[in-house]
């Protein structure tokens, strides 16, 4: 009613077991209040100390988590564990931060309390108080365009070299400054919210240090999460492109890798706020489609850099998986290494761009997309953001 962010600080056991002559529930209780304000209003959770059971399901409700280091959360304490399961086990073990960051449970985690705050109030700092509301704007001190002469030198040529995706962010946005979520999950996407020229976004970028850059289920996971926070809420969407493909083999697909790309394509897709591509060197397969290379999906702008190669899979696949001589990988490899020029040319890609002027480039969309706007802000339709 308010139309104010929700901050929830959680320290407690769970739900408290009813006693004889206790009345019965006369209406919803937090938790069906929580899941309709889902997507409505920002809602942050702040994990102080243990948190079982009903408080457990608070936190994975809201948009951002995140825990001190002496803090805990599970389904149920270790005295019910021990006593149901017969499993002996501290808390630290069943739901510590390194438990729940590992399994995704937990978006980041601080040093202390005051840190847990101060983190909120950062996180809070690029939303709107409502779906109603546009981010708010602020003029950082670096607003204005300007080259990036370093990212000539951050940026490797060779595809094959693997190179710090959080480097060119940092060069990127406003004062090198922005805020990674969950930074220790899915560590092959990078998503972080940041200024372009006082613009909140939400950044979603390949990292090569990881898996080369490759999509697992956990990245995905994350990455469709992040999405579907940052449309509800109407904050642009920066897709850094940089990857070899969703990642193959028999580890990723029992952990689920297919599902969960389909989640971020589905995210992604189904955004409706402003979203900006920028393939950096290479996308193949449909580590393209869910990094929102989709031409006709209503993208604001999409770029490339020179020698982007896009396709099903690269030069040196493609050729083994045909059974090509060597005239036919010869070329192959010359339609890769004009990959970029051929899709622009076809409309895949807005405008081939010099990497020094990525932020330059970044800037006039977000200005194109200024100029569209005709209708206020409102919630989405279905503004659910499943946890």
């Amino acid at each position: 009613r308010e139309r104010i962010p929700l901050v929830m600080l959680l320290e407690g056991a769970g739900h408290r077991p009813p006693m004889p002559g206790d009345p019965g529930g006369g209406g919803p209780n937090d938790l069906q209040a929580q899941a309709a304000l889902s997507g409505i209003v920002p809602m942050v959770c702040g994990v102080m100390g243990p948190s079982a059971g009903h408080g457990a399901i608070t936190a994975l409700l809201c948009d951002l988590s995140i825990m001190t280091g002496d803090a805990a959360i599970f389904t149920a304490g270790p005295p019910v564990v021990e006593a149901s399961l017969g499993e002996r086990v501290g808390k630290d073990d069943l739901g510590g931060p390194a438990v729940a960051i590992g399994a995704g449970t937990i978006h980041n985690t601080a040093a202390d309390d005051a840190d847990l705050l101060a983190q909120v109030r950062s996180y809070l700092s690029y939303f709107g108080s409502s779906a109603w509301e546009r981010p708010p704007v602020v003029d950082t001190g670096d607003t204005g365009r300007r080259r990036i002469d370093r990212m000539l030198d951050l940026v490797p040529r060779d595809g094959r070299r693997g190179y710090d995706m959080a480097a060119v962010v940092e060069s990127l946005v406003d004062c090198g400054q922005s805020l990674s979520i969950q930074p220790d999950y899915g560590r092959s996407i990078i998503c972080a919210l940041a200024r372009v020229g006082g613009d909140p976004v939400g950044v979603v970028a390949n990292q090569p240090v990881e898996l080369a850059g490759s999509i697992d289920a956990a990245a995905a996971a994350k990455a469709a999460h992040f999405i579907s926070v940052c449309d509800a809420f109407h904050l642009p969407l920066l897709f850094l492109a940089d990857n070899p493909g969703v990642l193959a083999g028999t580890a990723s697909e029992r952990a689920g890798v297919l599902r969960a790309s389909a989640r971020m394509y589905a995210a992604q897709t189904g955004a409706t706020t402003v979203k900006i591509h920028v393939t950096l060197r290479k996308a193949f397969g449909f580590g393209s489609c869910v990094m929102a290379m989709n031409p006709h999906d209503s993208q604001t702008l999409s770029f490339a850099f020179p020698g982007a190669t896009v396709g099903a899979m690269g030069a040196a696949g493609a050729g083994r998986a045909v059974g090509a001589d060597e005239q036919a990988e010869r070329d192959l490899q010359r339609a890769e290494e004009e990959s970029a020029y051929r899709s622009a040319s076809a409309l895949s890609f807005d405008e081939v761009i010099d990497p020094r002027d990525t932020r330059n480039a970044v800037l006039a969309a977000l200005e194109v997309s200024a100029r569209r706007r005709s209708q206020p802000c409102q919630p989405k339709s279905r503004p659910g953001i499943t946890p």
